[in-house]
């Protein structure tokens, strides 16, 4: 009985850990918790097929639960922060909050984008890359996300939000189209 305790101790503050890191009041680059837990999984690669131009694009589409969203090269989901700024050139999430985040960066400041309808562009970091923007919104991965296509940071926090092609955060699921194929239309 005592090694259950354990394990549940353990993971209980592994967890808190992790929220502590994206939510510790009004430390810079940290939000503040209470949203939903985060959810999500999608099977999704590039649009349009495993296609030369998607794979070699820094940023693409993929279909997923939450409809069409911005996946980096690797199709791992693109997420946007609400602490950051739009169009201020800079990155509300720094130490060790990116590490949970890391920023989605190009060699250049013109990346390669495909099916993405939003505005791009970049903002310098010091290393010499560029965190791309989208609608002046820095992008970011999530580490937990271990295969493309998963969302599982979406909602995390009640601050990090999968992002749509035109560039706007993604905060509920699409709603399910109507089925012609013999409902009575009183939508249940």
């Amino acid at each position: 009985m005592s090694v259950q305790v354990w394990k549940f101790a353990t993971a209980a503050s592994l967890g808190a850990l992790l929220l502590a890191g994206c939510s510790g009041g009004s430390t810079p680059g940290y939000g503040q918790g209470g949203g939903p837990t985060p959810t999500g999984v999608v099977s999704a690669s590039p649009s349009g097929g495993a296609s030369d131009a998607a794979a070699a694009a820094a940023l693409a589409t993929a279909g997923s639960p939450l409809g069409t969203i911005v996946v980096n090269g690797q199709g791992m989901s693109a997420y946007v922060f609400d602490h950051d700024t739009a169009g201020s050139g800079t990155s509300a999430c720094t130490g060790p909050c990116l590490s949970l985040w890391p920023a989605i960066t190009a060699a250049t400041g013109t990346p390669a984008v495909s099916g993405v309808t939003g505005k791009i562009a970049t903002n310098a970091l010091p290393d010499g890359k560029f965190q791309l923007t989208l609608n002046g919104l820095p992008l970011y991965t999530y580490t937990p996300d271990t295969k493309p296509g998963d969302t599982t940071g979406e909602g995390f926090g009640g601050i990090w939000w999968v992002v749509g092609a035109d560039g706007h955060k993604i905060t509920s699921a699409p709603s399910p189209t109507p089925s012609s194929s013999g409902s009575s239309g009183s939508g249940y």
